[in-house]
């Protein structure tokens, strides 16, 4: 499923029309990705959270010359699944 087939289903299930429809799954990609970038974790009961994580600094190569270099600490948007969603799935 991608972003305009879950826009499809959320029009198809709830009644909206399609630019509502199409708002709504929009504005909650916004909100999670804002709260991200604020460094918040977004907590949805029975589905999952979202959450910032840190990698840690690593050694690394330059793939043109092979030579040695060293690969900053990053953030990285993260999903973990909760209960309810583990057990649909699983």
């Amino acid at each position: 499923m991608n972003k305009q087939d879950l826009m499809a289903q959320v029009r198809d299930t709830s009644g909206l029309s399609k630019e509502q429809a199409e708002r709504a799954v929009e504005s909650v990609f916004e909100l999670i990705t804002e709260a991200l970038r604020r460094g918040e974790e977004v907590r949805i009961v029975g589905f999952g959270s979202f959450f910032v994580g840190t990698r840690a600094a690593s050694p690394g190569r330059n793939p043109r010359t092979g030579e040695r270099i060293d690969l900053p600490p990053t953030k990285q948007p993260k999903f973990r699944a909760g209960k309810t969603l583990k057990e649909a799935v699983g």
